[in-house]
């Protein structure tokens, strides 16, 4: 809403009201040296005083002192101890009018009287003689009535020391009160004058800008908060930030992206195709995640959009020959997939689970057609790297792939671990690699994030072998904390697709959130991903971390 251009009256009662606090400032100043507000305004709070003073000082018509003061305070108990007595005095009191009083007796039966009791004792005001009480004296002196009304009256105590005491009784509290001294400043007036907010054609054309008061800006006021940059709706999410952090590493690397659009996979590309028996404890309902409508899908087969997407990236083979012979990626893509044979695939999977084969005595088990058929939220993008592995049987040569996608586990929510996360997974396929080439990439991957220092552990996993855990340092949980798996491709799992005997698969996996954790030092999980993230903490996250050297 634009402001009046031109001269405009300061409003009396800026706060509302019939009251002008700034004009009584004003008034009280000039009939004084020096204004007190606390003994002048007794009864006006405290923000009040506060917001006319910064009115008059901003136009410099008067200077102000703050004074900060801690005053002592009563509590309703110590309130009710002024008003009727301490419980000591109390428990005296009726055992002096009664003259012997049972401990059982209504008046004695009070909590704040049992605990009157002792100290009544302890003054030596009363005393037991046999099943009563007896008073010792005719007259006491109430210090603790005496002590705490002193303190309401000057919000302090003679002693110092009996604040501790009283407060630890609950019997009074501290309060910070702010006081002003206000006095006249360099442009004093009686009154605020008119003020101009603007300046106009009008007033330049007949010379009243010359003597014109002008409104002055207030420049310590807070500006509204802008939602451009990392805050407000334009933010990004920090996972999404270190997401586009990985995809950056990867493109670098020379890896591909694979297409990961499918939550829900069935039993043999999440499972099966990856050498994980159909017995195995991941497959159980507490660890994951089966779709009931509908339950099932078919057949192992080509799926065009994965097709399609990766005809469209991914890079073909130095020889001519096998070169694709149109531009089209779905013409592309169909001339891939006819060279597979996905029917060949299934049985030799189920050949390698059931019987063994390629060099496996596989698992040994009657192999259930209908696991396969399952429907699941998919546990790992490994689903998706099977696929795109079998893909590349029709034309086998070295390549990367990467991929960053949600997947879903029945997990128990702590503070590392979600029902639902991001997987970050790559896959590099090429001709006579070793484990020890595996441990100098990873190394050179997570040096690029940041994270220099890993640990490496033996893990077993059911498609790749070896296997390791892959460990970084966690400033904010102080230890070693789990970033990812890794591992080289079984045999019997590459040999089923039809991959030839010396190409062989290094497969790496992380979470997005781990690494996330550690570079913005957040120590629970579920206050960066999930309902109970606080998204006014998400919008004060920094635009960059100036965490590289």
């Amino acid at each position: 809403m634009p402001g009046t251009r031109g001269p405009v009256p300061v409003p009396l009662h800026p706060n509302g009201g019939d009251r002008d606090l700034t004009q009584e400032i004003l008034n009280a100043v000039d009939e004084h040296e020096t204004v007190p507000t606390n003994e002048l305004f007794p009864h006006t709070s405290q923000a009040e005083i506060k917001a006319a003073l910064d009115r008059l000082a901003s136009r410099q018509m008067v200077e102000y002192d703050t004074n900060d003061k801690e005053h002592v305070v009563l509590t309703q108990e110590g309130q009710d101890i002024v008003d009727e007595g301490s419980h000591e005095y109390k428990v005296w009191d009726a055992v002096h009018k009664a003259g012997k009083l049972s401990p059982k007796d209504q008046a004695l039966s009070t909590p704040s009287a049992k605990l009157g009791q002792g100290n009544a004792i302890k003054l030596k005001w009363i005393k037991k003689d046999g099943d009563a009480f007896v008073p010792l004296t005719d007259s006491v002196t109430d210090t603790t009535r005496e002590q705490l009304r002193y303190a309401s009256e000057h919000h302090a105590f003679e002693d110092a020391k009996l604040l501790k005491d009283y407060q630890k009784r609950k019997l009074v509290a501290t309060q910070k009160v702010i006081t002003y001294i206000a006095r006249k400043g360099p442009r004093w007036a009686r009154e605020i004058p008119v003020e101009v907010t603007d300046l106009t054609a009008e007033m330049i054309a007949d010379g009243s800008w010359k003597t014109a008061t002008f409104k002055p800006y207030n420049f310590k006021a807070r500006g509204v908060l802008g939602e451009a940059g990392h805050g407000g709706t334009g933010a990004l999410h920090p996972l999404n930030k270190v997401r586009e952090e990985f995809r950056k590493i990867f493109f670098n690397m020379g890896f591909v992206e694979m297409p990961t659009a499918r939550f829900v996979d069935s039993g043999f590309w999440n499972f099966d195709a990856l050498f994980v028996p159909q017995q195995h404890p991941a497959r159980d309902l507490q660890d994951t995640f089966y779709v009931s409508d509908p339950a099932e899908a078919g057949p192992p087969g080509a799926d065009e959009s994965v097709d399609v997407v990766l005809a469209e990236t991914a890079e073909e083979d130095d020889d001519e020959s096998d070169k694709p012979t149109s531009s089209d990626p779905a013409t592309r893509a169909a001339e891939t997939t006819s060279k597979l044979d996905y029917n060949e695939y299934f049985e030799n999977v189920k050949r390698v689970h059931q019987d063994g084969a390629f060099g496996s005595i596989g698992y040994r088990y009657p192999y259930n057609d209908a696991e396969t058929r399952r429907l699941v939220l998919r546990t790992h993008t490994t689903a998706i790297s099977a696929y795109c592995l079998h893909r590349l049987a029709a034309n086998p040569r070295p390549c990367r792939y990467f991929s960053i996608d949600r997947v879903f586990r029945n997990e128990t929510v702590d503070a590392t671990h979600l029902a639902e996360f991001h997987q970050i997974e790559g896959v590099i396929a090429d001709y006579n690699l070793t484990l020890g080439g595996l441990q100098a990439f990873l190394k050179r991957f997570f040096r690029n994030i940041g994270v220099p220092d890993l640990k490496f552990k033996p893990a077993y996993n059911p498609y790749t072998e070896p296997s390791m855990e892959v460990y970084a340092w966690h400033e904010g949980l102080g230890k070693l904390v789990e970033i990812g798996n890794s591992g080289m491709f079984r045999p019997e799992m590459l040999l089923a697709m039809g991959l030839p005997e010396d190409l062989r698969c290094y497969g790496f996996g992380l979470s997005l959130e781990r690494p996330t954790m550690i570079k913005y030092g957040i120590s629970n999980i579920r206050e960066l991903l999930g309902h109970k993230v606080d998204i006014g903490d998400i919008e004060k996250m920094p635009a960059v971390r100036l965490d590289r050297e």
